[in-house]
């Protein structure tokens, strides 16, 4: 147990903050969400390593600091509505409902959706929905604060920026190998969106992600 608090205590200090993670209550989150406790059987040693963890069904959790990064520009408010796009083992899930109103997480693949729920048992909250469906291009009807997709998308279909509240958030790692560029896309009024470059980053892409059009010869 002590190696394990040790663990998580050099994730925050030698990965996190240096990812300009700074906001106290991030960081105590951090201490709270147990990581070791969503992460495949076997592989708790990994839990804090600077690393993609392998879920199987070619998905991965995120590295730590690129969680915590999310977590914090997307500065959740008990009063938001989220919506995440690839719950993978839920640990995501886990930080954004500690800090909003609702979160709604949709997974493509059955088998870690249901992995993502029992991970989530013990963390007994009630303001978690998991479905299982293809988001990558846009998730229903309805509208939200904050928006993460877990996975990357050459192009960031309309849709998404259409889902957002007037005042909602936007995370996406948009672009192809071996650039990518992690944005934040605030909707500021109805039809007026500004783009911030977050960092460059490489995630896999979302199953059946968007494609730009292609020019054929």
């Amino acid at each position: 147990m002590q190696n394990m608090e040790q663990a998580r205590f050099n994730m925050i200090e030698q990965q996190i903050r240096p990812c300009e993670v700074l906001e106290g209550r991030i960081l105590e989150l951090l201490k709270h969400v147990r990581r070791e406790q969503f992460v495949p059987t076997g592989m708790k040693e990994l839990a804090f390593a600077d690393m993609e963890i392998p879920l199987g069904h070619d998905a991965s959790m995120w590295q730590p600091k690129l969680e915590a990064r999310v977590v914090q520009e997307l500065h959740l408010a008990r009063s938001d509505k989220v919506l995440e796009v690839g719950t993978g083992s839920g640990y995501l899930t886990a930080l954004l409902s500690a800090l909003a109103g609702h979160v709604t997480s949709v997974e493509i693949v059955p088998e870690l959706s249901t992995l993502a729920k029992q991970n989530l048992a013990g963390q007994q909250r009630d303001n978690i929905t998991l479905e299982v469906g293809d988001a990558a291009t846009g998730w229903g009807k309805e509208t939200y604060d904050a928006i993460v997709l877990t996975g990357s998308t050459p192009v960031l279909p309309e849709a998404f920026r259409d889902s957002l509240n007037v005042g909602g958030r936007l995370f996406a790692i948009v672009g192809d190998a071996p650039v990518m560029e992690a944005k934040l896309v605030t909707r500021v009024a109805r039809d007026i969106f500004e783009t911030v470059n977050i960092m460059e980053t490489y995630v896999a892409p979302l199953q059946n992600a968007a494609q730009p059009k292609r020019f054929v010869f």
